[in-house]
C-alpha cells in the first residue's frame, strides 16, 4: 500500500485552545479552529458567522451597473433575453436561477446550454445565429463567456448584446461585451474573488432588487446557489460559508419538486438535512451526468419544473443516465489504466492520453481518478478527425490554468481553474504540448516525484476525547470543503482488536483500543492484504469522526484517510527526546511519556552506582536498554534517556566519548531546575 505524506499541522498555543473553548466551543472544535489559526474567540466567531450580512454589495462587482441597466431595459422593452449557459452543476443552476429571476421580474427570457458534444463549451457562433433567428436582443452567459471574444463581436453583428457573467480566470484580453461580470478581473474590487458561476448569477438577480429584497432573492433561489458552489468545489469560506449554510437550510425544505425527488434517489432520509456531502456525492453527480451525456436541458428542467409527476420522471432519468456515465467512465479508466500499467513512463510526471472514440462527457472524471491513482496531474484528450478536445485534472497544486496559458501556442482554445481545465487541441500538436507540460511540471517540482499530501488538523491525545457529544459538536464547522476540509485527527499507537473485509472485499474494518477504549473505524477502497493489517498490530492512523447509527445506537465510528505501522514504543520515545532536545514543542500526551518522577531518577542513580567500577562504564546502546528497564519488566526508553540528560545537566554524570563517568558533587542537586524538565512541566502544565 502507498501511505501518504501526513502533515500534522503545529498546534497552537494550549491558551488560544483554551480561549476558544471558554467561549462555548466544544475542546474538539477548539483544537480543529486553533490549529487552522483561527485562535481567537473574534477569529473563530468572524469565520462561523453564516448569516446574510456576511453577503457583500453585488454593485462592487464590476461592470454590474452596466449589466443590470442593460437587463433592465431589455425587460422594460420586451426584448427576448437568453440566459446562455454551462452543462455542469454550477452552469445548469446558474441557468434556472437566473431564467427565473428575470421571469420574476417581468423578462420574457428562454435558456440555452450548449450540447457538450456537438457545440463544446460556452458561446458558438451556430447557437447565437438560432437564438438571433428566434428574437434575442440580449444574452447573459452564466458561467461562460470570459474568453468568448470573437462569439461576442460576432453576435453584436446580428444585432444581439451579450453580457457575459462568470467567475473563471481570465486572459488579458476581456471580451468587447455591454458588461463583463467576473470577480476574478484583475481591475474588480470585489472583496471575494472564490464565487461560483451561480454565485455570481445571484449577485446579478440580487442587483436587480432593491436592496432590502435582496434577501427575498436569496430565500427563492439559495438552495440552487448552494448546489452549484458545492459541486463546483469553491472555497466554502467568507461568503460562501453563509451562502452554502442557508442554502443547505432552504435545500432540506425546497419546493421544487424535482428538487425533491432527486434527494430522495440519493437516499436523504425524510426529515434530514441535507449537508454539503449530500451535495457532493448525492446530487452533483446526478445532474452533471446529463450534461455529460448531452442531455443537460433534461436536468435544467428538472429545476424549473413545477410539476410532481414530472419531476419524479426527470429524476429516474437522471439517475439512468448516471449509471450509463459510470459504466462508460469505467471501461475507458480501466483501458488508460491498462495502458500506463504497461508503458509506466507515460504516467510521469504528467499523464497525457489521447484517443478516439472517447465520450467527451466523461473524460474529465477519467482524468481525476488517473490523477489520484498515479499523483500527478493528467490531461485526457478526445481525438475526432485530427481535432482534440481535451480535459485536465491537477494533482499536488499545480495550476493547470497557467500551465494552459504557458501552451497556448499550441492550443486552439482553453479555459477553466487552477485545478480543472479544459482545451482544445489539433493532434498534431499532442506531443509537443506532451513534452511541455512534462517540463512545466518538473519545473514545478524539481524533478521529484509528487505525493498525496493530506493535512492533519490535530492529535487525539486520550480516547475520552471521541465520545459521541464531542464528534457531533463538530457540525458546527460545516459545511466541509475545499478551504474547509472534514477534520482530520491523528492518534498513535492504537492496537488492532480485529480486522475484517466488507463490502466484498472492497473496505476495510477495524476495532481499535487504546487507552483502555475500544473505537470502530472504517477505511474505503481499502482492505486487510492492501494494508497488510491483522489482529494484534498496533497502527497508527489519520481519520475523521463520525456518529454511526445502527438501530437507535449512535456510537462514535473512525472514518480513516490513511493508517501505517506504529514505531515501537522505544522507537516512538527515542524520537521524542530527539524532538525536545531540538527544541520542537510536544503534546501534553507526547511530554508525559517523556516526563521522568523521582523514583525514575533513583532507580537509574542507583543502577549507575551498582554497575559503574571505579566510577567508569561504557557508554551504549547496552547501557540504555539496561538501564531502562522497569521493575514490572517494562521499559521506559524514554524517561530513561530524560534522566541521562538531566543528570549530565546538572552535573552528576559526565559523558566523555563512549564511557560515563559517575560524578559525586558535594551540594545537593536540584534535578527540576534542569532545562530539559522546566520544559517538559511547562507542555504539561500548559495544557492543563
Amino acid at each position: 500500500m502507498k501511505y501518504q505524506h501526513w502533515n500534522l499541522r503545529r498546534p497552537a498555543a494550549p491558551a488560544a485552545r483554551r480561549a476558544l473553548e471558554e467561549s462555548g466551543l466544544s475542546p474538539l472544535c477548539a483544537a480543529i479552529l486553533s490549529s487552522r489559526g483561527l485562535d481567537g474567540p473574534d477569529k473563530a466567531a468572524q469565520f462561523l458567522s453564516s448569516g446574510p450580512e456576511r453577503f457583500h454589495d453585488p454593485f462592487l462587482l464590476k461592470d454590474m451597473d452596466k449589466a443590470v441597466e442593460r437587463i433592465r431595459r431589455s425587460i422594460g422593452a420586451h426584448e427576448l433575453i437568453c440566459v446562455y449557459g454551462d452543462y455542469d452543476v454550477d452552469g445548469i443552476t446558474a441557468t434556472c436561477l437566473l431564467t427565473e429571476a428575470l421571469a420574476w421580474q417581468g423578462g420574457e427570457v428562454v435558456s440555452y446550454i450548449p450540447d457538450r458534444t456537438e457545440e463544446g463549451y460556452g458561446l458558438n457562433p451556430g447557437a447565437v445565429t438560432r437564438l438571433a433567428d428566434q428574437g434575442v436582443r440580449l444574452i447573459v452567459t452564466v458561467d461562460c463567456g470570459i474568453t468568448a471574444d470573437d462569439e461576442v463581436e460576432f453576435a453584436r453583428s446580428l444585432g444581439v448584446d451579450v453580457v457575459v457573467t462568470d467567475h473563471h480566470h481570465c486572459k488579458d484580453k476581456l471580451p468587447d461585451a455591454v458588461a463583463v461580470v467576473d470577480p476574478r478581473r484583475d481591475d474588480c474590487p470585489y472583496p471575494f474573488p472564490e464565487l461560483a458561476g451561480v454565485g455570481v448569477a445571484l449577485k446579478v438577480a440580487q442587483a436587480l432588487v432593491p436592496p432590502q429584497a435582496r434577501e427575498t432573492v436569496f430565500l427563492r433561489f439559495g438552495e440552487l446557489a448552494a448546489i452549484g458552489t458545492v459541486a463546483d468545489v469553491m472555497r466554502l469560506t467568507d461568503e460562501n460559508r453563509s451562502l452554502v449554510r442557508m442554502g443547505l437550510e432552504l435545500l432540506g425544505r425546497t419546493q421544487r419538486p424535482g428538487l425533491r425527488a432527486l434527494l430522495r434517489e440519493a437516499g436523504l432520509d425524510p426529515g434530514s438535512l441535507p449537508t454539503a456531502v449530500t451535495i457532493g456525492y448525492g446530487l452533483a453527480p446526478r445532474i452533471n451526468a446529463a450534461g455529460r451525456m448531452e442531455q443537460a436541458m433534461v436536468a435544467l428542467e428538472l429545476l424549473l419544473t413545477r410539476d410532481e409527476e414530472r419531476g419524479e420522471a426527470l429524476a429516474h432519468t437522471l439517475c439512468r443516465l448516471n449509471r450509463e456515465r459510470q459504466a462508460i467512465e469505467l471501461d475507458i479508466y480501466e483501458q488508460c489504466a491498462a495502458l500506463l500499467e504497461a508503458r509506466p513512463q507515460l504516467a510521469a510526471p504528467a499523464i497525457v492520453l489521447a484517443g478516439e472514440g472517447w465520450h467527451q462527457g466523461v473524460v474529465g472524471i477519467v482524468a481525476s481518478r488517473l490523477a489520484e491513482k498515479y499523483s500527478c496531474p493528467a490531461f485526457m484528450i478526445c481525438l475526432e478527425h485530427g481535432q482534440g478536445k481535451g480535459s485536465c485534472r491537477s494533482f499536488g497544486g499545480f495550476n493547470l490554468f497557467a500551465a494552459l496559458e504557458s501552451c497556448a501556442h499550441l492550443l486552439e482554445g482553453y479555459g477553466g481553474h487552477e485545478m480543472a481545465a479544459g482545451f482544445t487541441i489539433l493532434e498534431e500538436n499532442i506531443p509537443a504540448f506532451r513534452e511541455a507540460v512534462c517540463r512545466l511540471v518538473t519545473l514545478r517540482t524539481g524533478g521529484e516525484p509528487m505525493e498525496s499530501v493530506i493535512d492533519v488538523d490535530a492529535e487525539i491525545e486520550h480516547c475520552s476525547q471521541l465520545t459521541a457529544p464531542q464528534v457531533e459538536s463538530l457540525s458546527q464547522l460545516e459545511p466541509f470543503g475545499t478551504g474547509n476540509p472534514k477534520p482530520v485527527f491523528l492518534l498513535r499507537g492504537g492496537c488492532v482488536l480485529s480486522c475484517c473485509d466488507v463490502g466484498g472485499g472492497r473496505h476495510l474494518k477495524i476495532k481499535l483500543r487504546r487507552d483502555g477504549v475500544v473505537l470502530d473505524a472504517i477505511f474505503f477502497s481499502a482492505n486487510c492484504a492492501a494494508c497488510s493489517v491483522s489482529a494484534g498490530d498496533r497502527l497508527d492512523v489519520i481519520f475523521t469522526p463520525q456518529i454511526n447509527e445502527f438501530r437507535g445506537n449512535r456510537t462514535v465510528q473512525l472514518q480513516l484517510c490513511d493508517l501505517r505501522p506504529a514505531p515501537t514504543r522505544a522507537q516512538l520515545e527515542q524520537e521524542l527526546f530527539q524532538r525536545l532536545r531540538e527544541g520542537e514543542d510536544l503534546s501534553r500526551w507526547e511530554a508525559g511519556l517523556l516526563l521522568p518522577s523521582r523514583q525514575d531518577f533513583a532507580r537509574l542513580w542507583r543502577f549507575l552506582e551498582h554497575n559503574c567500577v571505579g566510577g567508569w562504564m561504557e557508554a551504549g546502546p547496552s547501557l540504555l536498554r539496561q538501564a531502562a528497564k522497569q521493575p514490572d519488566g517494562r521499559t521506559a526508553y524514554g524517561r530513561t534517556l530524560v534522566c541521562l540528560h538531566v543528570m549530565g545537566d546538572r552535573g552528576l554524570i559526565h559523558l566523555e566519548q563512549d564511557q560515563l563517568h559517575l560524578c559525586r558533587p558535594e551540594n545537593k542537586v536540584d534535578l527540576e531546575q534542569a532545562a530539559m524538565m522546566r520544559t517538559l512541566r511547562r507542555l504539561l502544565e500548559e495544557e492543563r
